[in-house]
């Protein structure tokens, strides 16, 4: 027996709840070419990282739950829409587990990251928190090394 698969997309921009988050919310398309320009602005930065609408659904819900999102925050960061090509590529910079996914940025560098759906109070309690939290590094970038006693000074590079 063969299961038939549901199509991909072929643009995550025909869909209008994509399509809207650029064309009315004002957001601003990421990609490769970008990426580095819109990242490094001064203040918060908040990245949202969708896959394909087909295949992931819950794309579709935070397409709805972003601009709430701002709204609730307003002026506390500029927003950018990584469409699914773009986000696979960039993604692995930000070490989330799940898709989709928010990252928030200061002045170019990482804050935190919220991935997979949420309910709305924790993505509320989470985005206020991580405006809040000092710069860190990226999960995915290194890997600690600690050596007797807690410590990476003994460690030779």
């Amino acid at each position: 027996m063969t299961i038939p698969m549901p199509p991909t997309s072929a643009d995550p921009r025909s869909h209008p709840l994509i399509a809207r988050l650029v064309a009315r919310e004002g957001f601003v398309e990421v990609d490769a070419a970008n990426f580095d320009e819109f990242s490094a602005r001064s203040g918060h930065v908040l990245l949202v990282f969708t896959e394909d609408p087909i295949r992931y659904k819950e794309t579709l819900d935070l397409a709805v739950i972003v601009p709430e999102i701002e709204r609730a925050f307003p002026g506390a960061f500029a927003v950018g829409i990584l469409l699914p090509d773009a986000a696979r590529k960039i993604a692995v910079r930000y070490g989330f587990r799940r898709w989709p996914a928010l990252v928030l940025l200061r002045d170019g560098r990482y804050v935190g990251a919220v991935d997979g759906l949420r309910d709305w109070g924790e993505y509320i309690a989470e985005v206020a928190r991580l405006l809040d939290a000092p710069v860190a590094r990226a999960p995915s970038i290194g890997i600690a090394v600690t050596g007797p006693g807690g410590s990476a000074a003994g460690c030779a590079g």
